[in-house]
């Protein structure tokens, strides 16, 4: 992500904003935060994640594996690692404030990236310091704290009605554990390697051995892991349980409240591994639905949407629509509607060319990108929304009532042929005309495809027949225990048909309510763990030795 072109040096100071990244899901940085990102020149970071997390605000894409990328090509701000040095040493904190006021003097403006919030358990104030007495203006732009978020997307409120009093304590000090013998809930910080000690030093300075402990580790990322016990058994129970840094540790009858509060954990897909076969342009809305119901989307394009090789026959049938050769336009795809809104765009068109023309929409989605063109669809399916549905409604031809007998149907070059034989049998002429293409992408890299093939995603979603089809010609089948969700019964027929068992159809061909459906078998699949006292664990979770009956059974 680093500029190209050499920033020149320059007299005029530069500006520091000091900014919270808050503790880890990108969703809680605040709107300034990400405002700021934006127009950062240089980031200058604190831990690894936050380069991930500037590519997600900035919309960058992620670095190919292998790939070198071209210093030319690149966009964003200059990315500085904070954390270590050249040495590969860590930074003390007069060292990294030294880098921060070197970036800023350059007349830059910089973006110091911290964890949580700049002013709370972080080495903010010095480095702020550091700026003021280098004449540097400063600004503080608070993030979420992990004291507060980790407990919260624990399930455990840190206050309530009957329970006031909150201490946070750092570990890593001499503490005089007697102080705390009373009944405040404590938040425990850097505390995982010493939680036996800690314990019995506070059972021995009058807590109840039995006073409820909750250690949660890489809190609000779909990572998260929480072991609730007591201050008796929480060593033995966190060994177990192999919990490690990052984590947040409570102690208090408010651990508790979790067994009815716990919101984050329980998610019906919560850390599931899916993975979104789809062009690259359209897995936006199905991911973010993901991440709504706790999973880690991982977009794979399938396929690449290409203009028509000749395209002379749509050039024609966009002039014929002009000149009022067509009495209906039928949009049978989202990607139809961009390639005719962009030919038109191509030829200085508007939306005025469609005045006295009928316009029919496969379904809503597509429906949707008409009305975003300002335009409004005469005919959309009122049961199943395909091609099939749409002829249901579809009036025949009227020689009294219809001036004109003839459709314009632009569609992708892999289109079938029913809807157009549907028309004709209605007593239309079709001018079926190929809008776009549809081509398979290139393989993913070698970890996705092994990921794929041995079952390290927990689902797979296929939104059309096109994308079973390049999934499994780019990369191979999905392994028997993924869980293949689909969005309706065409898609069904041709994952069967490649040899994959299809656990989750969407009710309607839309790809949220398709992210719904999985979400629903996902809350089922895990009440039924419950139910039966069992862990809960994901499909890629799988015992070696049951694995064949597991994927029988589903």
């Amino acid at each position: 992500m680093t500029r190209g072109k050499t920033t020149p040096v320059t007299t005029t100071p530069g500006w520091v904003s000091f900014v919270g990244s808050g503790p880890g899901d990108p969703d809680l940085l605040t709107v300034r935060a990400a405002e700021l990102l934006r127009q950062a020149e240089v980031v200058v970071t604190e831990a690894p994640e936050h380069v991930s997390l500037v590519r997600t605000v900035l919309g960058l894409p992620e670095p190919v594996e292998g790939v070198e990328p071209d210093p030319e090509q690149q966009v964003g701000p200059e990315i500085v690692d904070g954390g270590f040095g050249e040495d590969g040493q860590p930074l003390t904190h007069a060292a990294r404030a030294k880098v921060i006021v070197k970036q800023a003097k350059r007349g830059l403006r910089v973006v110091r990236l911290m964890t949580g919030d700049p002013f709370i358990y972080a080495s903010g104030p010095e480095e702020a310091q550091a700026c003021a007495k280098a004449c540097i203006g400063f600004e503080i732009v608070p993030g979420v704290s992990s004291v507060s978020a980790v407990p919260a997307y624990a399930g455990i409120p840190l206050t309530t009605k009957d329970h006031r009093e909150v201490a946070v304590v750092t570990c890593g000090e001499k503490v005089d554990w007697a102080q705390y013998a009373d009944d405040r809930t404590l938040v425990l910080l850097s505390a995982v390697g010493q939680i036996g000690e800690i314990s019995k030093a506070l059972v021995a300075a009058g807590r109840s051995p039995q006073t409820p402990v909750a250690m949660t580790r890489v809190g609000t990322t779909t990572g998260q892991s929480t072991v609730c016990s007591t201050l008796a058994d929480i060593a033995a129970d966190a060994r177990a349980a192999r919990m490690a840094p990052p984590a947040i540790i409570v102690v208090g009858q408010v651990v508790d409240l979790r067994e009815t509060l716990s919101w984050f954990e329980t998610k019906p897909l919560f850390g599931w591994r899916v993975l979104v076969p789809r062009t690259k342009d359209q897995a936006g809305v199905l991911s973010t639905r993901l991440r709504g119901y706790g999973a880690v989307p991982e977009e794979v394009p399938t396929i690449s949407v290409e203009p028509p090789r000749n395209p002379l026959q749509m050039d024609k049938a966009v002039r014929g629509l002009v000149e009022g050769r067509y009495e209906w336009i039928a949009f049978t795809s989202v990607n139809a509607v961009k390639a005719v809104r962009e030919k038109f765009e191509e030829y200085g068109l508007d939306a005025r060319a469609f005045s006295g023309l009928k316009i029919a929409a496969v379904g809503d989605k597509t429906a949707q990108a008409i009305a975003a063109w300002g335009l409004r669809a005469d005919l959309v399916p009122t049961g199943e929304q395909s091609a099939a549905g749409l002829l249901e409604v579809w009036p025949e031809y009227d020689e009294v009532l219809d001036p004109i007998n003839r459709v314009f149907l632009p569609r992708a070059d892999i289109a079938t042929e029913n809807l157009v034989a549907g028309l004709v049998d209605l007593g239309w002429e079709c001018d079926d005309v190929t809008a776009y293409r549809t081509v398979r992408a290139t393989p993913p890299p070698a970890p996705v495809r092994d990921a794929i093939k041995t079952g390290k995603f927990d689902a797979v979603v296929f939104t059309s027949s096109s994308t079973v089809r390049n999934l499994v010609g780019i990369a191979g089948k999905p392994h028997p225990s993924t869980v293949i969700a689909v969005i309706g019964p065409q898609t069904a027929k041709t994952a069967e048909e490649h040899g994959l068992r299809v656990d989750v159809m969407a009710p309607k061909p839309d790809v949220e309510v398709l992210v719904d459906a999985l979400a629903d078998f996902g809350a089922a699949r895990r009440q039924s763990m419950v139910d039966a006292g069992q862990p809960v664990t994901r499909p890629s979770e799988r015992k070696p030795a049951a694995r064949r009956t597991k994927a029988s059974s589903r």
